[in-house]
């Protein structure tokens, strides 16, 4: 019977642990953007009071006698239709680079170890799990304060849900 309710314990821990990190992560991406929008109302606020941030757009004439041309407080700037000559070509996309790939899979195996070793007795391996899992997304981590912000948002939900169900199951199943 202690085999069955270890396996429900692993089965729990590990894979209905997806759904609880993927709502705090959906939490947290939502206390985020309340707090983008309020910050971009006070900026807009603030636009509004400080008369130093009054721009005017005037026409001006390009060498054909055109209009082509925009001047932003008399700073000439790209012609509409044209991009200027720092920006990217039209037909370059900028790359799109997933950060913390296999966060999925690396979630499911960290649960099930940090299951498995609350429920030997042995909580010096979540110090493990902890250490390999930091020192494998470290380049990653310290290159981007996104990810690095995700990485702990996520560490930390997994390892309170693998724990939670692995001191439940021990404390009402496996006294």
């Amino acid at each position: 019977m202690t085999a069955l309710w270890v396996a429900v314990a692993l089965v729990m821990a590990g894979f209905a642990g997806w759904p609880v990190t993927a709502l705090v992560f959906r939490l947290a991406r939502t206390i985020d953007d309340k707090a983008d929008a309020a910050k971009a109302a006070e900026d807009a606020r603030a636009a509004e009071e400080d008369p130093s941030a009054d721009v005017t757009l005037d026409p001006v004439p390009d060498a054909g006698g055109g209009g082509g041309g925009q001047a932003v407080d008399n700073e000439l700037t790209a012609a509409p239709g044209r991009t200027p000559s720092n920006a990217p070509a039209a037909g370059a996309a900028a790359p799109s680079q997933r950060i913390l790939r296999g966060g999925a899979i690396i979630g499911v195996l960290e649960r099930l170890g940090v299951c498995l070793a609350i429920l030997t007795g042995q909580p010096v391996a979540i110090a493990y799990i902890v250490a390999i899992k930091g020192l494998g997304r470290f380049a990653e981590l310290k290159e981007t304060p996104v990810a690095a912000e995700r990485f702990i948002i996520g560490t930390l939900t997994s390892m309170l849900w693998a724990a939670g169900t692995a001191a439940a199951v021990k404390v009402l199943f496996l006294h």
